[in-house]
């Protein structure tokens, strides 16, 4: 089963997030979507932003400040870069809400779907043989992405996955899925479908390096 590029309209779709209905021989383990605030958080960095401009409006405001200007001065001082701020921590936040109501991960006994896109969505078929390794990346309460290193030679385009991908590597893109609650749950889940599909032992093998960093990792070593 090769890894493919389903275009399909969700609003459409037979079986929810899926572009056809499994076979006979094929369930679904698990199906969720990214959680709003963690994928603002993680994959569009809103905390960061946040932070940036609220430096902006001080440094806006400080000159105001100084000289001990009332509290109409500091207002007209940072008459325009508030509002953008605004529009713009709006905005993030926007796209990652869109992108999660978007989104669906599916993953069954033989395949992880990847049910993608705001405007014209998409779907990626990703066989479970054809995943070499997961990579677990924990985010605070119990979020988590997951990202699947696949085998062979079919890639598919960074800029097709975005935000489903793992992060700069753009010559061999990593399908990853952003923000799933219960993430420990789900990998442990998918090691389990790996196992039964491929007929092969899967081990998880934690790294020294990501058990002392702040964003921990759990490597699930499936081959």
């Amino acid at each position: 089963m090769p890894i493919e590029n389903l275009g399909h309209e969700y609003e459409f779709e037979p079986q929810f997030g899926l572009p056809e209905r499994l076979p006979s021989d094929e369930f679904i383990v698990w199906q969720g979507s990214p959680d709003v605030a963690a994928l603002a958080s993680s994959a569009f960095h809103i905390k960061k932003l946040a932070i940036y401009f609220a430096l902006l409006i001080i440094a806006c405001a400080w000159p105001a400040l100084e000289e001990g200007a009332g509290v109409m001065a500091v207002l007209l001082s940072v008459k325009w870069i508030a509002p953008l701020a605004l529009v713009g921590l709006g905005s993030v936040w926007m796209l990652a809400f869109m992108t999660s109501r978007t989104t669906v991960y599916t993953l069954t006994n033989k395949r992880v779907v990847m049910r993608l896109g705001i405007v014209f969505t998409v779907s990626f078929n990703l066989p479970l043989k054809q995943v070499a390794a997961a990579d677990v990346g924990l985010l605070k309460g119990g979020f988590g992405d997951i990202t699947l290193a696949l085998k062979g030679s079919d890639r598919i385009a960074w800029v097709h996955l975005w935000p489903s991908v793992r992060p700069w590597r753009l010559t061999k893109p990593e399908p990853t899925l952003r923000a799933i609650p219960q993430v420990q749950m789900v990998s442990e889940k998918l090691r389990d479908a790996w196992t039964q599909a491929t007929g092969l032992a899967a081990n998880a093998t934690p790294s020294d390096e990501a058990t002392s960093s702040k964003t921990h990792q759990l490597q699930v070593s499936l081959t």
